[in-house]
Formats: structure tokens, sequence, C-alpha cells
């Protein structure tokens, strides 16, 4: 049986997933429906690209390292922004990710379209992903179903991680149980 996909929730990879879009790979759910599929980013794949590169206007208000992050293999020449209100307020630019748990509950979409110095005072953190991950209706379940992803609780601080490229080991090792071994699978379990 297939574990509970929810919005704010996070889907991480399993040591065996080889697709190279999600190899090692912690996504944040923003929307499910269960007849319209899924939509998400992944939070550790920083690029090469500078946000002043792409979107300068942008650039002052984006949560170190200061880049585009892959979001997934979905319209990779779009942009989405993810941000974090401090307070409870919706500021005009923004929008609340519709989550029922409190570890996102101040995470929403930033209309990238609005210029940046009204939402510059409102926000407490931010980063913008180029693509983001899509599956269809039941697509999500079946890959879940076989084993490639493992559904968890995200953590306030997970979105704007301090170093994505080891996001992966840091949720698993929080796990409880059994998943929590995961961490320490080798990139290449063949050298184990």
């Amino acid at each position: 049986m297939a574990e509970a996909i929810y919005v704010g929730g996070l889907l991480v990879a399993a040591p065996q997933l080889d697709d190279p879009n999600f190899r090692r790979s912690v996504v944040l759910v923003l929307e499910h429906d269960l007849d319209g599929g899924t939509l998400g980013v992944v939070l550790n794949r920083p690029s090469d690209i500078s946000v002043t590169q792409v979107l300068p206007t942008w650039d002052a208000l984006v949560t170190g390292p200061p880049v585009l992050f892959q979001g997934g293999p979905v319209q990779t020449d779009s942009a989405l922004a993810l941000a974090a209100v401090p307070s409870g307020q919706e500021p005009l630019g923004w929008r609340r990710l519709h989550a029922g748990t409190a570890a996102v509950s101040r995470l929403g979409t930033v209309d990238l379209d609005a210029p940046p110095e009204i939402l510059a005072g409102e926000i407490a953190q931010m980063r913008i992903f180029a693509g983001y991950a899509g599956w269809t209706a039941g697509q999500l379940e079946t890959e879940i179903g076989e084993g490639a992803w493992y559904v968890v609780d995200a953590e306030p601080g997970d979105t704007f991680y301090h170093d994505p490229g080891s996001l992966w080991r840091a949720v698993l090792r929080r796990q409880r149980g059994e998943l929590a071994y995961v961490a320490t699978c080798p990139d290449d379990p063949s050298m184990n």
C-alpha cells in the first residue's frame, strides 16, 4: 500500500531510484490531487546559474546559495519561486501553500511578475526553481508502491537548507526506525 501524499510533505528518492532527474533527490509536494496528479520541486539541486543572470531584480531577496535550483524536469525554461513569510500575514505577490502541516504553514509561491519591492520587507527566505517535478494521476502512487520514493514529513528548515547537497542524507537520518539507516547507503552500492 502506498503512503499518503500530501501538500507540504517530502518525497525522498530511494537509493535504487536511478533516474538522473531524481537520483537522491528530496521533493517538496506543492500540489496534489487524486484526479489531477502531483506537482513539486526538487529542493536539493542547486545549479551553477546565478539568479542575477536570469532574474536580477530578485537577486537581493534570494536565500543562499544565490543560484537557480533545478526544480525538476518539467518546463525547465520557466521559473517558480518559494518564499517563507515571518508572520501569518499574506503579502501581495505571495500565495500560501494549501498545506495542513505546521512545518510549511508560512511557505508559499511568489509571483515573479510582481515588483520585488512589494515583497522585500515581507519575506524571510526565498529560492527560485527552474522547472518542476510532475506526475499524472496515479503515477506517483505507483512509483511509491514500487519502492522508488519515501513519503516523510517536512521540517521548517528543509526548503531553504543551508547545504542542499546534504539534504537527502539529513532528511533520512532524522527518520525513525530502519528508514534512518538508508542515509548510510553509499552513492554506488556496488562499492559496498
